[in-house]
């Protein structure tokens, strides 16, 4: 509905063509009406009287008549739309800051748009959403309520119950990157809650799986109690990551958890990622975005397919609504007090949280696909454009975010000290984190620097050694503090692991680690001295660009692949279940099935894959660097060998928390015994790469390491300040080696891990009933200085004083 403050009313075509056109407006003049009312008969002959055209919106209009037209004197009467009064004051508003702000006794919006010729601020009620109608539409007037590129209007009233959202008009051009629809609802980019359906995965009226979104209003008594909560601040060597999906990690049954697939159901499992003995999540995307993206009947699994993972982000300032168990209540606000809960709580059990944010693409898509957003606010700025307009698509997702261009940037800073200063998170993974080095759209160093550069001819999407977004961000005085992780490649071809832009404070996950690893663990040839880099903590990688271990995020698997249980069990993909005829995933893995294919197996096999789950889980805890483990390693979650389970709201996902249960005595005590010891370490996290003076490397033979391309055995002592001194070896071979260990004098050299041996006896620990008893199973060889290692083992001993000495 037109509101009362529009700067040029709307022009009926019926009037056109009258000399009086510049009479018209909104409101009926008094003049005209004291004429009318002197001519009131010749009125008589209107269709409607004036009272009931005022009852249904409309009012009459009284004009002259053009010369040669009715007789002198006559007018004519025409019927015009007469707006509803708005229920809000209106005011012009301040540019800054950006969003939706309660300020001034009102609520102050401010949207950018460099090309739009029009804006218009939708005032949307919860019961027109479900109708996809708008309560109330107010124009905002180009030469008050615009400064620069900036809209802006402020609005008091009641705003209970009320979102909003933005039309833009302007060129529809898609040639000149120009998608302006005047009839389209668009987000604000900086909305803090965006509202639509109130439950995961349940269509939206007439089974729309797009139906209308809107913005939450805020209001000034947005307040959160945090109880003085406080950034915990651990060093990045300190940390021990546990990558988790949200809703993956309660929504099964055996949870048994009152608000299964939420925030709040992680809230109440917390503790099981303190016994385990993590001290940092890392959520899979919690930003807004439409789980039903994908919907689609997958008749292979008799369900639907969903966008399970979420990378693909309608807003990047509200937390994911339908991840809360309040949905839509209070309009998005309550579904933020969830995620600041489990921020909270978190933060209580002393364990940090970062956010996989996606700034590489949007939900929009190419050129076919949804306008939420931001193409239909400023195309050509957001995304990465060709000169005819076609989209860049260096994500492998349609489109990629122009993330270099100034006001992208700003954006971009902007969103994350929100998610840090108000959602107190702890930092960031950034996803396809290459694609934030590349130049944008028209690069020009002007622009960007403010000054030529010589020999300045990137072309857009050109790799950037000092890429103005890092720099920013890197710069930040709040996110220059937060733990930033970049993963350091991109679907155009550009791999940066070891290389990306860093300013000293950026960690990457280490892609490089997890593919050395996985050869070497199942007993390839020819990588022993790449192995040995990865537990040093891949100083080929970092030292010489004068980072340290901390820089390296090591992990064997994650989200994206094979899980670890599925490593050891299957050589091939198996993602028939995704209904794409097993053509979608990986299917270079660098996995063993240790001997058969699939979860079912013989008894020996089987045995050989829980070793070889063990050895990978040692080398994660002993390498330097930071740890990253995937939810669901810990007790063997297999997802059948599908290494692309992005569409799979089922069990493929879902943690099994019956399976954690059985696995309690077994694997998953083995994976908690590890992470205390690492944390009891003080040589498993240095701040720095190790030397000879800390680190000695040895063979089958102590000091006699072997490089050799056929070696399949690496071994080495470390001097810890706490424990004193490890020893820790590895041997891929098919083949059984007894090792000499290096004499120490006064010393003897003690059992502490051996995965050869089965559930508890794989982790002596010092609480163990049947301790003594193992250890003196391994007398014969350690009173010799000898040990003897089975095939595919690792083994960590522990130097303590001769008591006899």
């Amino acid at each position: 509905m037109m509101s009362s403050h529009l700067a040029s009313p709307p022009t009926p075509s019926s009037l056109r063509s009258l000399d009086a056109y510049p009479l018209l407006c909104t409101k009926t003049p008094s003049r005209l009406l004291q004429r009318r009312r002197r001519r009131r008969s010749n009125l008589s002959r209107s269709v409607m009287r004036r009272t009931d055209l005022e009852r249904t919106g409309w009012s009459t209009l009284t004009v002259r008549a053009r010369d040669g037209g009715a007789a002198s004197g006559e007018v004519e009467t025409a019927v015009v739309e007469r707006p509803r009064p708005s229920s809000f004051q209106v005011s012009r508003g301040r540019p800054m800051p950006l969003g939706a702000t309660a300020r001034d006794g009102g609520v102050n919006f401010s949207v950018y748009s460099s090309n739009a010729a029009s804006a218009t601020l939708c005032l949307i009620s919860l019961a027109d959403l479900n109708e996809s109608r708008v309560t109330e539409e107010i124009s905002l007037d180009p030469m008050i309520n615009r400064t620069g590129d900036v809209w802006h209007v402020l609005l008091k009233g009641d705003f209970t119950d009320v979102l909003y959202g933005y039309k833009f008009d302007g060129t529809f051009s898609p040639e000149e990157g120009h998608h302006y629809d005047a009839s389209r609802i668009l987000l604000d980019p900086y909305a803090k809650a965006v509202i639509s359906r109130g439950e995961y995965g349940i269509l939206g009226p007439d089974g729309d799986c797009w139906p209308q979104m809107a913005c939450r209003v805020p209001s000034h008594g947005d307040e959160f109690d945090w109880e003085g909560d406080l950034p915990l601040k651990y060093h990045p060597k300190d940390l021990i990551i546990y990558e988790m999906h949200v809703r993956g990690f309660t929504r099964h049954d055996s949870s048994m958890t009152d608000f299964p697939g939420t925030y709040r159901g992680v809230v109440e499992k917390l503790d099981h990622l303190k016994e385990l003995g993590v001290n940092c999540i890392e959520l899979m995307p919690c930003h807004e975005f439409n789980e039903l993206e994908y919907f689609s009947y997958n008749s292979v699994l008799g369900d639907y397919k969903m966008n399970f993972w979420g990378y693909s982000t309608i807003n990047y300032f509200s937390p994911m609504v339908r991840y809360s168990s309040a949905g839509l209540s209070s309009c998005g606000q309550d579904a933020i007090n969830e995620f600041k809960t489990l921020i909270k709580e978190a933060h209580k059990r002393g364990i940090e949280v970062l956010m996989d944010v996606v700034f590489n693409h949007t939900a929009e898509g190419n050129e076919n696909g949804p306008v939420l957003s931001f193409r239909g606010i400023d195309n050509s700025m957001y995304y990465m454009l060709a000169p005819k307009g076609e989209f860049y698509n260096y994500s492998g997702c349609g489109n990629t975010l122009n993330c270099n261009h100034p006001a992208v940037r700003q954006f971009i800073v902007d969103c994350l000290r929100y998610w840090v200063t108000e959602m107190h998170v702890d930092g960031f993974r950034f996803d396809l984190a290459s694609i934030l080095t590349r130049s944008s759209s028209l690069w020009d160093a002007v622009n960007v620097f403010g000054k030529p550069i010589e020999g300045d001819l990137l072309t857009t999407g050109t790799p950037l050694t000092s890429p103005p977004l890092i720099d920013m961000i890197s710069n930040d005085p709040i996110l220059r503090g937060v733990k930033l992780i970049a993963e350091a490649w991109d679907t155009g071809g550009l791999y940066q692991v070891g290389t990306f832009p860093h300013w000293g404070i950026w960690s990457e996950w280490n892609g490089k680690y997890r593919d050395v690893v996985r050869q070497f663990i199942k007993g390839t040839d020819g990588f022993s001295g790449a192995f040995a880099e990865s537990l040093c903590g891949s100083p080929n990688l970092y030292q010489e660009g004068g980072r340290r271990p901390w820089n390296s995020v090591n992990f064997v698997c994650a989200h994206d692949g094979f899980t670890l249980a599925d490593l050891v069990s299957y050589n091939d993909k198996h993602n028939l279940a995704n209904g794409e005829d097993n053509n979608d995933g990986e299917s270079h893995n660098n996995s063993w099935n240790c001997g058969q294919e699939g979860e079912f197996a013989g008894i020996s096999v089987k045995r050989l894959r829980k070793r070889q789950m063990r050895n990978f889980f040692v080398c994660l805890m002993v390498s330097q660097g930071i740890p990253m483990t995937y939810m669901g390693d810990e007790y063997g979650h297999t997802k059948g060998g599908n290494n692309n389970s992005y569409c799979h709201d089922n069990y493929i996902n879902y943690f099994r928390w019956d399976k954690k249960e059985e696995s309690s005595l077994d694997f998953y005590r083995f994976c908690s015994l590890m992470t205390k010891f690492r944390h009891e370490c003080e040589s498993l996290g240095l701040s720095d790469f190790p030397t000879a003076e800390r680190l000695q490397w040895h063979g089958h033979l102590p000091g006699q390491p072997d490089w050799s391309e056929t070696s399949r055995f690496v071994a080495y002592t470390m001097v810890d300040s706490v424990k004193g001194e490890l020893y820790i070896a590895f041997n891929a071979s098919h083949l059984p080696v007894t090792v000499a260990l290096p004499e120490r004098p006064g010393y003897r050299w003690e059992p502490l891990v051996d995965t050869s041996k089965p559930a508890p006896f794989d982790f002596l620990s010092s609480d163990l009933p049947e301790r003594e008893v193992a250890v003196k199973q391994y007398a014969q060889f350690l009173d010799s200085n000898w040990y003897p290692m089975l095939s595919y083992s690792s083994i960590i001993l522990l130097l303590s004083p001769e008591t006899n000495a």
